[in-house]
Order: structure tokens, then C-alpha cells, then sequence
């Protein structure tokens, strides 16, 4: 694969906007991401002039460590456009990772998964301020697939493979609405995406639930011509950029006026090299219908 298509399909990630982890081959199983663990972030500041960051990209393929240097590309950036002393940030493919870190650090911004926004949000007070711009992030849309069946009332009953039954609400309330919960099949939990499609491929499960980059490698993958969806998500966010509700007025403010233009000019390399295209602001109650679903 081409070194330009790893960079658009992978990390998009996260963040779309956030950083790229390179994707494994379609044709091998992907190892199973890293996990950073918990730390205090690295600054090349005095620690109380560094802006805290956190990505939390669920779900994801690829080298966790990989990732970090992307990140850390990126927010050099971030901090030189918006004049700050520096950035700092960790990168997690698990939000019970995350929380240790959030906690800890008391991080100023977050490039989240929807999920990962929608699960924190009323803990942290988080605010939505920008949504990546990018195709095959991943969580941008999600897909019942099968190669038996014509329907997902057909998958009811039977075994659903997925990588993305961590949060359950998320799934019921958000992702499949009103068409089903998971409890409505006997799940055949994964931990890799591809390693979700080969399920189905090799007859370990009769439907799987997938998001839009596993539609994408679904069709690298041997075998999986004979897959096809039967059922789609509405599309939402892949990823959403936050402030935290600790976050200063005055690092907000800046952020806010400099996030759509963060990928011009000079920006442009740092954002290439983290696979993100651009950033779209949008207002802080754009997710009140999917926010008062996952609540319940």
C-alpha cells in the first residue's frame, strides 16, 4: 500500500484529527494494539506552560508508540500557531486507560472517538469544538455484515461477532437506535478489526457488527467478496476535539479562533503526517439527540 493511503485510512483515526497509526496488511491479522500506560505527560516546558492533550482513539489498529510520535508532531504545531510555550499528550486505544491519565494530568483538550466523547462527557464537562474532516477514520459509520443472511433481523438469535461491544449503551442507545441491541444475538467477541470479518469469513459467526474502515478492509481481506451489509448506522462524528471543563478561557478562546486553519500553511505538514485533512467547528449542542440517547 501506497505510503499516502496508509497515512489517509489509518489513523484517521484519531482523530481523524489526531494522529495516524500505520494499518497492518489486509491480508494478515493486525497485532493487537498496544496500551500506553498511564503517565504523566513529557513536557518540553515548565509544566505549567504546557497545554495538556489527550486522544483517545478506540477500536484502533496499529502501533500505539507510533501514534505518539504523530501526535507529538502534531501539537508542536498546534502550540507554535497558537503561541503557546508548548503541547503535550498521550495517545490510548482504551477509554479505562485514558480515565487514569485524565484524571492525572487534567489534560486542557481531547481529539475522542464518539463514543469515548459521548462515555466521558459528564464526567470531564466536555465540550465539543471541532469535528475531523477525513474518509475511513473508523466510528464514522457502522455496518451489520453477513454472508448467509439478508437482513439484521435475520442475524437476531444467532452469533455476532464485533471489536466494538466495549460500551454496550454506546451500541444500543446510539449506533443501532431503535434496530436492535447487542443482547438480541450471542456475541463472539473480538479484539482486532480484521480479526472480526475473518470471523464471519470462516464461519465463527454468522453476522458482525463493523464500522466504516472494516467496510473498507473487508474487501482486501480473502474471502470477503462474499460479505455484504445488511444493515447501516446513520452517519456521526469519527472523531470530536474537546476542551475539558478545567480548561482557561484564554487557551480555549485561542484554540477556537486558529482550529479550522490549523492545516494551512505551515500546518499543513503536521497534519498530513497525522492524517488529517481538516477541522469543521461546530456548536456546543450539536450532540444533544445522541447525548440524551446514551444518557438515557
Amino acid at each position: 500500500m501506497a505510503a499516502s493511503a496508509r497515512t489517509h485510512i489509518a489513523l484517521c483515526s484519531l482523530l481523524a484529527t489526531a494522529l495516524y497509526v500505520p494499518s497492518a496488511s489486509a491480508s494478515t491479522q493486525p497485532a493487537a494494539p498496544a496500551e500506553v500506560q498511564a503517565a504523566e505527560p513529557v513536557l518540553d516546558a515548565d509544566p505549567s506552560d504546557a497545554v495538556g492533550f489527550v486522544v483517545v482513539r478506540e477500536n484502533g489498529s496499529g502501533s500505539a508508540s507510533a501514534a505518539q510520535s504523530y501526535l507529538d508532531t502534531l501539537l508542536a504545531s498546534i502550540a507554535k500557531r497558537n503561541g503557546w510555550a508548548s503541547a503535550s499528550g498521550k495517545y490510548f486505544t482504551k477509554r479505562s486507560k485514558a480515565r487514569k491519565f485524565i484524571e492525572q494530568s487534567k489534560p486542557s483538550f481531547g481529539f475522542l472517538s464518539f463514543g469515548a466523547y459521548l462515555g466521558l462527557r459528564k464526567a470531564h464537562d466536555l465540550t465539543p469544538m471541532a469535528v475531523a474532516s477525513n474518509g475511513a477514520v473508523g466510528g464514522s459509520q457502522y455496518f451489520v455484515i453477513t454472508k448467509n443472511h439478508i437482513s439484521v433481523d435475520d442475524c437476531k438469535g444467532k452469533t455476532l461477532a464485533t471489536n466494538h461491544a466495549s460500551d454496550a449503551r454506546f451500541v444500543d442507545a446510539v449506533v443501532a437506535g431503535e434496530d436492535f441491541d447487542l443482547a438480541d444475538f450471542t456475541l463472539v467477541p473480538t479484539r482486532r478489526p480484521v480479526q472480526t470479518i475473518k470471523a464471519v469469513i470462516n464461519g465463527e459467526a454468522e453476522c458482525a457488527l463493523v464500522d466504516d474502515a472494516q467496510i473498507v478492509a473487508m474487501h482486501r481481506v480473502e474471502g470477503g467478496a462474499l460479505l455484504r451489509p445488511v444493515w447501516h448506522s446513520a452517519e456521526m462524528p469519527g472523531v470530536v476535539l474537546v476542551s475539558f471543563g478545567r480548561a482557561p478561557a484564554k487557551q480555549v478562546e485561542a484554540f477556537d479562533s486558529t482550529v479550522e486553519s490549523m492545516c494551512e500553511g505551515d500546518g499543513r505538514g503536521a497534519c498530513d503526517a497525522a492524517g488529517i485533512s481538516a477541522l469543521r467547528k461546530v456548536a456546543k449542542d450539536v450532540f444533544a439527540t445522541q447525548q440524551a440517547a446514551y444518557d438515557g
